[in-house]
């Protein structure tokens, strides 16, 4: 059994909001924090949540390739619209999409830019995905600490995102999961407010409702961002 809690914000600052997400059948979920601004980022966004839902409704097999695969047509889409309209010029969006087949136990996931993935089991949390930004190789190179990199002033500065580059490169995997196992998929206005630590007391503790609480407590820390979550509880059939 599957039970999932999503929630979507527009913070305390922003004026709109150009985070996107999505819930469809069987068990595919998508986060996508839109870049560019002017409006122009919901709809890269858009466009990222409309291609994996295309994929999820098509009934073809869906594993990492797939969920790649869907990524890849929306940062052609993004381009094509980008070069169609010069009001949508330079947008673009991240793109995190988790699909968990209940009958294998397996989950895979695609991934491009600085929304996050992450797994809660038997109490710790781990980012599964890698965020592709300026200062994560900073910290893979031993440049930069992950508390510098938290306040460091190009923290938002992507090195790879759908809809910049004709080619794109997007990280795919898949890895078992378990009894009791929790996942989240979120943009950075949530993992930005709150740290890991609240995250792993909130993911872990009471799940209904437990996305909306998430929400509540980045706006709270000042919301400085828009603000999405998927979380998902996973319990075998």
């Amino acid at each position: 059994m599957i039970e999932v809690s999503s929630a979507s914000d527009i913070g305390c600052v922003r004026t709109s909001n150009e985070d996107s997400y999505g819930v469809f059948a069987p068990a595919v979920y998508v986060v996508a924090d839109g870049l560019g601004g002017h409006a122009a980022g919901e709809v890269a966004s858009r466009m990222v949540v409309a291609a994996v839902r295309a994929v999820a409704q098509a009934g073809g097999v869906i594993d990492a390739a797939a969920l790649q695969h869907a990524v890849l047509c929306a940062n052609q889409q993004v381009l094509d619209a980008s070069a169609d309209n010069s009001s949508y010029e330079g947008m673009g969006s991240t793109a995190t999409v988790l699909h968990i087949d209940e009958e294998t136990g397996m989950a895979c996931y695609a991934h491009v830019g600085d929304s996050r993935l992450y797994l809660l089991r038997n109490g710790t949390l781990r980012q599964v995905s890698r965020d592709h930004s300026y200062v994560e190789e900073l910290v893979a190179r031993g440049e930069l600490s992950e508390a510098e990199a938290q306040h460091h002033p190009r923290k938002n500065l992507l090195l790879r995102a759908v809809g910049i580059e004709e080619v794109l490169d997007v990280d795919s995997a898949a890895f078992p999961v378990e009894a009791g196992d929790r996942l989240l998929l979120a943009t950075d206005g949530l993992t930005n407010m709150v740290s890991d630590e609240m995250l792993t007391e909130l993911l872990g503790g009471g799940f209904a409702g437990v996305a909306e609480r998430m929400v509540a407590h980045a706006r709270a820390a000042g919301g400085r961002d828009n603000i999405t979550a998927i979380a998902v509880a996973y319990e075998p059939s």
